[in-house]
């Protein structure tokens, strides 16, 4: 895939994130320079406490940036109006699912909320669009099924096609493989870059899973505990030595030509 070819959707310029408490910032980032892309699949790696879910909140704008700018498909985020924001940003974060009596096709339906409203009824073009999500995710079958029923795997790929069903160009994930045995996260993965490319979406998803980050995506963005971030391909933060640098702390060692961490020995 030649990714120069890849338009920008996010711009991060100078970012700072955290919370404000009292009137006082609490700044978890700073500095946040990079870009996400179509036809891209983005994992964001970083320690615990780094600011990781900080992050995609305030690009989902769930929450205000503390300074800095961020760009949407070349336009100030905070330029979009709500229903505006929510047809170009799907979300799947790791909140607790709706009621589990719903039925698949309900949770994904309501994906078209910002086309139809919060009581909206289904028109056959939103139908369609949710029909497609659930054939896209390889849950056609399921769609009858109350969501009690489903392995938190295929719970995953439901929250996932809600999000397709918004038909938005970008889709942000927190955590989204978390709790998944090693298939799961792999089947999840390898779907969320099959969407990127094949439909054109820019996907940025946080992960802790190290191998298959660096096995699945196009491009990394590394946050570290100071509140730095460095972007780039595997291959390029491999040999510029930037993975290395990230994970030392971590007693791990990084081999540039295997790709492939080992826990190192005393």
């Amino acid at each position: 895939m030649n990714t120069t070819e890849n338009q920008t959707t996010f711009r991060l310029q100078n970012l700072s994130t955290g919370y404000r408490l009292r009137q006082r910032d609490i700044v978890l980032a700073s500095g946040l320079e990079a870009t996400l892309r179509t036809g891209e699949l983005t994992c964001l790696l970083g320690p615990n406490g780094a600011g990781k879910s900080t992050l995609l909140r305030t690009m989902a704008r769930f929450q205000e940036p503390l300074a800095g700018n961020i760009s949407l498909q070349g336009q100030p985020l905070d330029s979009y109006k709500p229903n505006e924001l929510a047809r170009r940003v799907g979300v799947v974060l790791t909140d607790k699912l709706p009621s589990s009596n719903l039925r698949a096709e309900e949770l994904v339906g309501m994906g078209r909320m910002p086309y139809t409203g919060f009581w909206g009824n289904l028109s056959d073009d939103d139908q369609r669009a949710v029909d497609e999500a659930l054939q896209m995710v390889g849950m056609t079958s399921f769609r009858h099924r109350r969501l009690s029923t489903l392995s938190d795997g295929e719970q995953q790929k439901l929250m996932i096609a809600k999000a397709l069903a918004q038909q938005t160009p970008v889709i942000l994930l927190d955590e989204p493989v978390a709790f998944l045995d090693f298939p799961s996260k792999v089947e999840i993965l390898t779907l969320l870059r099959r969407l990127a490319r094949e439909k054109k979406k820019a996907v940025l998803l946080s992960i802790h899973d190290l191998e298959l980050a660096l096995q699945t995506a196009d491009r990394l963005w590394l946050l570290d505990t100071q509140g730095r971030l460095t972007q780039g391909t595997p291959a390029e933060l491999a040999h510029n030595g930037s993975l290395n640098i990230f994970f030392t702390s971590h007693g791990l060692s990084f081999d540039p030509e295997t790709m492939q961490y080992s826990i190192k020995k005393s």
